[in-house]
């Protein structure tokens, strides 16, 4: 494990922790320079850079194209690549995904579920590749398990949270992901949870950490934005005022 990731995990309990999505090389140097602590190549992209409705669409190609991208900017921050749907079916698939996305500069893979892949995450670390787990809303299933709503609303979700977490911590990962999760669930976890735990969208504070989408923290995807999220920018809005002052001084240089 590098010098990096080591010194992020020294501050469970005592420093929160930091963690932004970057998917092209200014946004990484700039996240980066800014000072977060660990920058997500999400899958995330396929909406935010690609266009698709959902991460479902996002390839190998796609993530490892990306992933180059922002390796070459981060000079501080654990830069960890989202593993994408159906590249981690068995252990053995999951271990050749997570060396492609280390050889092209990612300090650590991110995939998600618990006790469903806790062989993947296994194989991985055992293979001396840092793994944050995912867990609590899954993106990648939202299809097949009733969409984007909060879970561990009931006992039985929550407890099923739970034990997803103790998987990911025997399979060997150094954090956590817990998105959309029910603040006191994501907060007892966090206290049970020997590992880092980073929140998106399961209440502040309840988490070791928290990660949000760049975009969203910027208000660079006007056309939709998380209930959760909390924009602290407005770019689209600058963005838009800057072409169309741009457009206007074009016109006025025209031939007379």
């Amino acid at each position: 494990m590098n010098s990096k990731i080591a010194s992020v995990i020294a501050r469970k309990g005592i420093e929160p922790i930091s963690e932004l999505t970057a998917y092209d090389y200014p946004t990484a140097r700039l996240v980066d320079e800014a000072g977060v602590d660990m920058i997500l190549v999400g899958d995330s992209l396929g909406m935010m850079m690609l266009g698709f409705p959902d991460t479902t669409h996002v390839t190998q190609a796609h993530m490892l194209h990306h992933v180059e991208a922002v390796a070459r900017a981060v000079k501080n921050a654990v830069v960890i690549a989202d593993m994408p749907i159906h590249t981690y079916d068995t252990p053995e698939q999951a271990l050749e995904t997570a060396r492609a996305l280390m050889a092209v500069g990612a300090d650590a893979v991110k995939l998600e579920g618990g006790t469903a892949v806790e062989a993947q995450i296994r194989a991985i670390t055992q293979a001396g590749i840092p793994v944050q787990g995912h867990i609590g809303l899954l993106p990648q299933k939202v299809k097949e398990d009733g969409g984007y709503r909060m879970r561990g609303k009931t006992d039985e979700e929550a407890a099923a949270i739970m034990r997803d977490m103790e998987a990911v911590v025997r399979a060997g990962a150094f954090s956590v992901v817990i998105e959309c999760t029910k603040h006191s669930v994501a907060q007892a976890i966090t206290r049970a949870c020997p590992i880092i735990t980073i929140g998106i969208g399961a209440g502040r504070g309840t988490c070791d950490g928290e990660v949000a989408v760049f975009h969203d923290l910027v208000g660079g995807y006007p056309w939709f934005t998380p209930s959760f999220a909390r924009p602290r920018a407005d770019i689209s809005a600058e963005i838009t005022r800057a072409v169309k002052t741009y457009i206007d001084e074009v016109r006025d240089s025209g031939a007379k």
